[in-house]
């Protein structure tokens, strides 16, 4: 039974998606950092713009290697395109929601080491996990489904 489990849920999908999951974490994260820590942006601000550079990433990444969609028909680019944008814009109000709930009404973002805003990473780290599994249920399921 184990391995009738392993074998479903271990494959070349889940283990890309894994991959690319994690450079698009470290993608958003980066961005995030730089603007947060680099440029001082508010943490709502940096979380939308770290959003949108993951967004770009994650569609590119997750049509080429994860789900090996390779049309690219202009009106099927779109279609997907915008699929992929709306479950990710979803996923990105609920980032922003839980960030704003974790960082100001739960006070995580109070929470520091020396400079650093530990808190604040901790509740990105958080918020980035449960992106991660709501992202390859849209995916899966709804975007790039055979």
């Amino acid at each position: 039974m184990f391995r009738k489990i392993w074998a479903k849920c271990v494959n070349y999908e889940t283990v890309s998606y894994v991959v690319c999951g994690v450079l698009t974490t470290l993608a958003d994260w980066g961005v995030f950092g730089i603007l947060n820590e680099q440029f001082r942006m508010d943490y709502r601000i940096s979380t939308a713009l770290s959003w949108l550079a993951a967004v770009l990433f994650a569609y590119v990444a997750n049509k080429l290697v994860v789900f090996r969609s390779f049309r690219f028909q202009p009106a099927y680019l779109w279609k997907e395109w915008w699929a992929f944008f709306a479950a990710r814009a979803f996923s990105g109000i609920l980032v922003m929601v839980l960030m704003i709930v974790l960082v100001d009404l739960l006070h995580w973002g109070s929470f520091c080491i020396g400079g650093l805003e530990a808190g604040l990473y901790l509740a990105k780290a958080v918020v980035s996990v449960l992106n991660l599994v709501l992202n390859y249920g849209f995916s899966k399921l709804w975007i790039f489904k055979k």
